[in-house]
């Protein structure tokens, strides 16, 4: 495949979007044609190739814009090669071992023959927005548990797949 690659993403501050745009740039960087692009902000898969989904954790489930990107576009995800990435620990658990998906997650993979998903860890940073979010910072447990090398490595892994396929 030599196509167009979308990787859309569900995040409220920031962090899962530049998880997104990383694996984006490194998809670009093997030969691929790949944007990263809010959930949101998406209104036809149908121009992709292949897809990669990436959603931020909050209390054991996916970011609501990932949720409802997957369950508007399901028809023409399951149609094509799709991957799923979530990021959220906010500790060095994800770089440590592999943390399977939320229940929710792993529907929708079996739904729709997601051939991955991999969790990576979260940043939450002074300034984020939500309650909950200021109530995790007061009590000392943010800080950016992203693993970038682990990230560019997963999406060479994928350009390759897709170069394959």
């Amino acid at each position: 495949m030599t196509g167009r690659v979308l990787v859309a993403y569900g995040t409220t501050n920031g962090s899962t979007a530049q998880i997104a745009e990383a694996v984006a740039h490194v998809l670009c960087k093997e030969g691929l044609t790949a944007e990263a692009r809010p959930a949101p902000s998406v209104a036809s898969t149908e121009t992709y190739d292949a897809v990669v989904v990436g959603g931020a954790l909050y209390a054991g489930r996916w970011h609501k814009d990932a949720r409802r990107f997957v369950r508007r576009h399901r028809r023409a995800l399951a149609a094509r090669p799709l991957w799923f990435f979530s990021s959220g620990p906010l500790d060095a658990s994800a770089s440590e071992r592999n943390i399977p998906p939320v229940p929710g997650v792993r529907r929708a993979m079996d739904r729709l023959g997601v051939r991955e998903h991999i969790t990576f860890g979260g940043s939450l940073e002074e300034g984020a927005r939500g309650r909950v979010a200021q109530m995790i910072l007061r009590n000392g447990k943010g800080g950016d548990f992203r693993d970038l090398p682990a990230i560019e490595a997963w999406a060479e892994r994928l350009a390759e797949e897709m170069t394959v396929a």
